[in-house]
């Protein structure tokens, strides 16, 4: 399977890196900031970095966006949205918004690594309501009800 990925910004492919696996065991492509100059997020702060790509992603898949570990770990920046969904029915643009968590002021470089996404196979399932659910060995049990 390929992703097909659009170029929107000259940089891409030259000062910009096209997405890439950074390993062979990769699950997801490292997105990068497609800005002129450096973004500050302020402490509590959120922006929108746009990538400078647009993406077919396949049909009966999804492009997740998901927060780098080392964003969220080493910086405090998230993504303000907890995760992105991108449909696989969308051509625009793709951007990425970001939440910096910290009490201090946080800055994207141009060409940071910003995210990650990963293409995921979905199925849209027909709506059936019922009076009863079928029963399960856990039930109802929530949040710490499997002892872990």
């Amino acid at each position: 399977m390929k992703l097909k990925i659009k170029p929107l910004s000259p940089k891409i492919g030259r000062e910009i890196p096209l997405p890439y696996y950074a390993t062979p065991g990769a699950a997801a492509l490292d997105l990068h900031a497609c800005i002129d100059e450096p973004v500050t997020i302020p402490a509590g702060g959120r922006v929108l970095i746009p990538t400078g790509l647009a993406v077919a992603i396949l049909e009966n898949h999804v492009g997740i966006v998901a927060v780098r570990s080392s964003m969220g770990i080493k910086n405090g920046v998230t993504l303000s949205n907890g995760i992105g969904v991108i449909d696989s029915d969308y051509r625009g643009p793709l951007g990425v918004g970001l939440h910096n968590l910290n009490k201090t002021p946080y800055t994207v470089q141009p060409g940071d690594r910003i995210a990650q996404l990963m293409i995921v196979p979905v199925t849209q399932h027909e709506i059936e309501v019922v009076s009863e659910l079928p029963e399960t060995q856990r039930g109802e049990g929530g949040l710490g009800s499997t002892g872990r």
